[in-house]
């Protein structure tokens, strides 16, 4: 079993390949470093560093052994932080938000939760206009937002709601009676679009190119909200692929929503800045899972 100041001390060379400042990094003497680095050679059987009076550097071994190590250190000292996260309890502020009101209820519940555990953190929630969803996310004007998948360039966690997908017809569409509709349909119909800053993986899923067929999809008119997308649907202007908790928060007399039968289900869940992944984040997922578990199958 390595001791901590051996790892500390071979990872720490491994990154400056050099003695002289890895040991004004750890604060001892370089001596004390070219000793801890032979007593790990010994006991590997094996040379790490090739060494000369120019340069330091890697053999193949110890470039492996680095690695290998560095996550698993990284590993322990995230179990060492939250252990002490959860002994001291967290505090500072985390800023939440949720996309569409169908996540308003998940995002609620993750909150409760949260506070419930870390009663000294200040938890902010807000509602996050469409147009600024990534924006906020960037410069940290939000933390975790709780939208749909896929939202490419975030980290995710786990997807906490499940829906149908249904589309989206004015009232008087010819398809507003029907039991229910392919994706196929698409292609007969102008798809109402998502504004230009909704990421391209999203609009891609939602609003696709080609029919699975591989026939093209008219492309409709353009919607700044997504309260505006339904107002160009009740106008006529186009069809809108949605999830089936539209129907509940945007019941109106001029749409219809027909079910999609061949479409996946749409999936929301936590997004963040992967650089953001603070330890107050983390937790904030982790209790949202918590909170939102899978319906019973």
């Amino acid at each position: 079993m390595l001791e901590r100041y051996e790892i500390e001390a071979f990872l720490t060379l491994a990154s400056e390949l050099h003695f002289g400042r890895t040991a004004e990094r750890l604060g001892v003497t370089t001596g004390r470093i070219s000793h801890v680095v032979r007593r790990l050679e010994r006991r590997i059987g094996a040379p790490l560093f090739e060494r000369t009076s120019r340069v330091v550097r890697l053999t193949p071994i110890g470039a492996r052994l680095a690695e290998e190590m560095r996550p698993l250190v990284a590993g322990i000292e995230e179990a060492v932080q939250r252990a002490v996260d959860a002994g001291r309890g967290l505090t500072g502020e985390l800023r939440v938000a949720y996309v569409g009101e169908s996540a308003a209820p998940v995002l609620l519940r993750a909150v409760a939760r949260f506070t419930e555990r870390h009663p000294d953190c200040a938890v902010h929630v807000h509602e996050a206009p469409l147009a600024t969803t990534r924006s906020s996310l960037v410069d940290g004007t939000i933390d975790v937002l709780i939208a749909a998948y896929p939202f490419d360039g975030m980290a995710n966690g786990p997807a906490l709601l499940h829906e149908r997908r249904m589309l989206a017809v004015a009232a008087d569409h010819p398809l507003a009676r029907a039991e229910s509709v392919s994706l196929e349909v698409l292609g007969d119909y102008p798809v109402v679009q998502y504004p230009a800053v909704t990421s391209a993986a999203f609009k891609q899923d939602r609003t696709p190119d080609r029919t699975p067929a591989g026939r093209p999809v008219p492309k409709g008119p353009v919607g700044g909200t997504y309260s505006e997308m339904l107002a160009l649907v009740a106008l006529g202007r186009g069809v809108l692929p949605v999830g089936e908790q539209t129907r509940r928060y945007h019941a109106r007399p001029d749409l219809a929503y027909v079910p999609i039968h061949d479409a996946p289900p749409i999936r929301r869940g936590p997004v963040w800045l992967a650089s953001n992944t603070t330890t107050r984040v983390r937790e904030f997922v982790r209790a949202a899972v918590d909170a939102n578990p899978p319906p019973a199958a």
